[in-house]
């Protein structure tokens, strides 16, 4: 179950959601070497969805020498990274409107990342002006 997650969570890092054999199985090979850090986040993502068999789902389709992440895949992959107060375990072959209606984490307003740009800038030039001051 680790390997599909796993395979999951590559495929939708890049460009159009597929990669070839060779990239996949070098990616594969560095989050294995990673440490206990990968296997347990996966093993947490699993347990959401205790069923899941990427290609038996259409989660994943074979194309060209590679793999590729479909709509579904990533459909299922956001509802297993999704945040909730209390453990959900769903099916992966619910269907995709009932997966959609989990909403996502919240992401940052703008607001937000407006202030956190501008507390940035005032630290950068406090930094700066000590060092000014140091000289």
């Amino acid at each position: 179950m680790n390997f599909q997650v796993t395979v999951l969570k590559i495929l939708v890092s890049y460009p159009d959601g597929f990669a070839v054999m060779a990239d996949l199985k070098r990616d594969m090979a560095i989050l294995a070497t990673s440490g206990r850090d990968w296997t347990e986040r996966t093993k947490r993502l699993a347990a959401r969805v205790p069923d899941l068999d990427i290609f038996s789902q259409a989660l994943v389709e074979r194309l060209n020498g590679g793999w590729r992440i479909t709509e579904n895949g990533r459909t299922v992959l956001d509802f297993m990274e999704a945040r909730s107060s209390e453990p959900q375990v769903e099916r992966a072959d619910a269907p995709v409107e009932r997966l959609a209606a989990v909403e996502p984490a919240p992401r940052i307003l703008a607001s937000t990342r407006v202030a956190r740009s501008r507390r940035l800038q005032r630290r950068l030039a406090a930094r700066e002006r000590a060092r000014a001051k140091a000289s």
